[in-house]
């Protein structure tokens, strides 16, 4: 789901062409992480690769392989849940770009629901819970 954020997010850096967007942000780094690679080699990387099969068969072979499905199925789903802590700084930046991209939507808890009404994708509204 994110990779291929990262990915576009590293060419855009080797071209020196990220606009408002952060190359190596909190996102990017859980990514690159789990792939057990940095942002200055996997940037490297995909500018000399280039292509995006090219690079999905580098991720694959080289750094996927190192991890079991069990351990990709869990990373995505819990990647899907993936919300600020309370009470933090990054919770705080969280409500202010929610309150910018989607006013009202309290109901978007988690960075990739922010994500996706950011690039206008659709996220369903959650009822709100019973006290």
């Amino acid at each position: 789901m994110s990779l291929p954020r990262t990915v576009d997010k590293a060419r855009a850096f080797n071209r020196g062409a990220l606009g408002e967007y952060q190359y190596d942000c909190p996102l990017d780094k859980r990514v690159l992480q789990f792939l057990g690679v940095d942002a200055k080699t996997f940037a490297e990387c995909v500018g000399k690769l280039g292509g995006d099969d090219e690079i999905a068969k580098w991720v694959q072979r080289s750094l996927l392989a190192r991890k079991t499905i069990r351990e990709i199925e869990a990373f995505n789903r819990d990647s899907l849940h993936w919300s600020p802590y309370p009470g933090s700084e990054a919770e705080k930046t969280f409500r202010e770009q929610r309150s910018k991209i989607a006013p009202g939507r309290d109901d978007v808890t988690t960075w990739f629901e922010l994500l996706d009404l950011d690039e206008h994708r659709y996220v369903p509204r959650r009822l709100a819970r019973a006290a």
